[in-house]
């Protein structure tokens, strides 16, 4: 169970209900900033440099918040990520560290199941993410008290219940969701008003970017998740980074983004 810290000013009232206050302005900027005055302690922001995530990091690094950021080097990304990891360090001057799959395990890992062997069922696959993903995010979140992550209710049926702040027991920390309520459409609206840096792959079809050998371009009509591991038959698209069966939700009221384009 994680130990909820919060600021002295605030000790009167629980950080979740603070917090579910805070869901009510749809502004990333406020929200963002309103998180880390109401939590002591050190907040991780762990980005895959997708759009969320991008905009999540604009949020907090433009206005220079003592929030980490970094993200889980797999090994096996895309070069335009690489890419626009460099793009976002420059933007911002700020160096985004990378946490690494342990050299022991992953070598462990393709003397078993070889270079690809997370194609041969959904086991491999798991134990393949389990030790470029999952460890490395552990690793990184260990000693925080909350844990910033760029997932949207609308991205697949399986997210459709998370909130903005929740008690996530698997690493012991709150974990928040900046973008909870808000569209594709939303964020694609934010990333442009702030002409924040992006990845290319965006442009060709891939709404949602892993590893290389497991992502895909969409098809029309496709769901986000659609192209993660689409050789699986199974519906939900889930590395393990994210596990809401183990989480458990404050349940702040579920509000709806205006109806207007939103670019603050």
């Amino acid at each position: 169970m994680a130990t909820i810290e919060i600021n002295d000013q605030h000790d009167t009232r629980s950080a979740f209900d603070l917090l579910s206050d805070a869901s009510r302005d749809h502004d990333l900027m406020k929200r963002l900033a309103t998180v880390r005055n109401i939590l002591r302690g050190r907040i991780v922001f762990s980005t895959s440099f997708g759009i969320e995530d991008q905009a999540i990091a604009h949020g907090i690094l433009a206005q220079d918040l003592e929030i980490e950021v970094v993200t889980l080097d797999t090994g096996r990304l895309f070069p335009e990520t690489y890419q626009v990891w460099a793009h976002t360090e420059r933007r911002y001057r700020r160096r985004i560290p990378g946490s690494y799959p342990d050299r022991e395990a992953i070598e462990s890992l393709i003397a078993r199941q070889g270079i690809d062997g997370f194609y041969t069922s959904v086991e491999a696959r798991r134990a393949c993410c389990n030790v470029r993903k999952v460890e490395p995010l552990r690793r990184a979140l260990a000693g925080s008290t909350a844990w910033i992550a760029g997932l949207r209710a609308d991205q697949s049926d399986d997210r459709a219940s998370i909130g903005f702040a929740v008690l996530d027991a698997d690493h012991g920390l709150i974990k928040i969701n900046p973008l909870f309520d808000w569209t594709r459409a939303h964020v694609l609206s934010f990333i442009r008003a702030h002409d924040v840096p992006y990845n290319s792959l965006h442009d060709r079809g891939f709404a949602s970017i892993g590893c290389a050998p497991c992502t895909r371009a969409l098809g029309l009509g496709e769901p986000e998740r659609a192209g993660r591991w689409w050789w699986e038959h199974e519906e939900k698209k889930e590395c393990g980074l994210h596990r809401p069966r183990h989480s458990r939700a404050p349940a702040p009221a579920r509000s709806e983004m205006p109806a207007e384009e939103t670019t603050s």
